[in-house]
């Protein structure tokens, strides 16, 4: 994504929502403007396990616990679902939303989606960073993603801040698809497809698999030790030159939708998984400690860089915060006129989370021009708290850079949608 123009909407940012949506920009500057755009923040953005889910009788079906769906094949059968839950057609995008809750002291989730798409696979481009990052640090001990621990000679936290900023951030120097490209490495693309399957997921989506990279080349650290000084430890990581797991984007089993095809339930599923490591011990992924969650949305220890966050926090784009501000205010008239930092704030009493990663590209092999958004979002409100994760996926014709801008207004307008008929509905 470019970040030439980022202060052009960071004004906008600060000017009620209405000004900056009576004359949208499109194509290139929608792409330039608001999907290269440094994330804003919430007021109170200090790191946090996140617990935001409303609280509902026990007798409430609409939800399902873990306990009671299983972790094992079949769960997706089990759970509370209604893939035709959201009023938009496939035309419109993809979207897959894990509506959270607290039924009887336990987590609880109900999963909705649009048209049935749920199972439909596309390229998820760089949405799929965090699998990458999060399957090479379920293979490492504990106390290897603290503060100091350091890649070489990188911080971990700017690693990974840069992986979702596309900036530079301390020595990292910005280069998202390489270092994304290290981590898959380093995991190995035979794991990272069976996390999908039955090392964890279980998702019951055989066509989904991770067996590509980004970019031409890898992240290439100045040694093969991690270390962390603060808890005197280091070790020597080996990332793979040659994977016998990967395979070529357009393999013969590949199809249209290249080496890493998912789905919104399976992408969705991934990270709502990381997002309630704590509260759900069952659904953890093995070997995945409690620090390289925290690193992986916070990044604490991350050098000062233009969003003054790190981790999915630091995720370039406002599609996400613009989205769901405009529902906020047609849900709250009171929040009306409003900028989208004030209106996150004002419902919020600025306690909002908005972890982010999106993907975006043209696609020669389908003609297409596609933007992929993988988001948690934790919206404390007033009158009830709300919680949830979501995967969408927007494409429009024509594989050109103006049209990635295009199908970024799309998925938009596809969010603010979402998350409007979302928080109508009460728990």
């Amino acid at each position: 994504m470019k970040n030439s123009t980022k202060y052009v909407f960071g004004i906008c940012a600060l000017l009620p929502l209405v000004a900056c949506t009576a004359e949208e920009p499109s194509g290139l500057s929608y792409y330039e403007q608001i999907m290269g755009a440094a994330p804003l923040q919430p007021e109170h953005a200090e790191p946090r396990w996140q617990a935001c889910a409303p609280k509902i009788t026990a007798t409430d079906e609409r939800y399902a616990t873990t306990a009671e769906t299983g972790t094992g094949a079949g769960w997706v059968k089990r759970s509370a679902h209604d893939w035709d839950y959201f009023d938009a057609n496939a035309s419109d995008g993809k979207v897959l939303v894990i509506d959270y809750a607290q039924k009887a002291g336990e987590l609880a989730f109900r999963y909705l989606a649009n048209d049935e798409t749920h199972d439909d696979l596309y390229e998820p481009w760089s949405s799929s960073k965090i699998m990458a990052y999060a399957g090479a640090m379920s293979l490492l001990s504990d106390n290897f993603a603290q503060p100091d621990t350091v890649v070489g000679e990188v911080k971990l936290a700017d690693l990974i801040t840069s992986v979702h900023s596309y900036e530079v951030s301390g020595a990292a120097d910005g280069n998202s698809n390489a270092i994304a490209y290290y981590f898959a490495n380093v995991a190995g693309r035979d794991y990272l497809t069976a996390l999908f399957h039955d090392a964890w997921l279980n998702s019951g989506q055989p066509e989904v698999k991770f067996r590509g990279a980004y970019g031409p080349s890898a992240f290439a650290p100045s040694d093969s030790y991690w270390r962390t000084p603060s808890r005197s430890v280091s070790a020597q990581i080996v990332a793979r030159d040659s994977d016998p797991g990967a395979l070529s984007y357009r393999c013969d089993d590949c199809g249209l939708t290249g080496n890493k095809p998912m789905t919104t339930l399976a992408s969705a599923e991934f990270l709502k998984r990381l997002a309630t490591h704590k509260r759900v011990p069952e659904t953890r992924m093995p070997g995945l400690s409690d620090d390289a969650v925290m690193m992986l949305f916070y990044g604490p220890g991350h050098s000062e860089n233009s969003a003054n966050a790190g981790g999915m926090m630091a995720g370039a784009s406002l599609t996400p915060h613009r989205a769901i501000a405009q529902a906020l205010q047609a849900e709250y008239p009171e929040l009306e006129g409003l900028s989208v930092q004030d209106t996150l704030d004002a419902a919020t009493n600025g306690n909002w989370r908005i972890f982010h990663k999106l993907g975006a590209g043209p696609s020669e092999t389908r003609g297409t021009s596609e933007v992929v958004a993988l988001a948690h979002i934790c919206l404390p409100l007033a009158d009830g708290t709300r919680e949830f994760t979501v995967a969408a996926q927007a494409s429009v014709n024509d594989n050109t850079e103006a049209n990635v801008g295009h199908a970024g207004a799309k998925l938009e307008t596809l969010l603010r949608r979402t998350v409007q008929q979302l928080i109508s509905d009460r728990p």
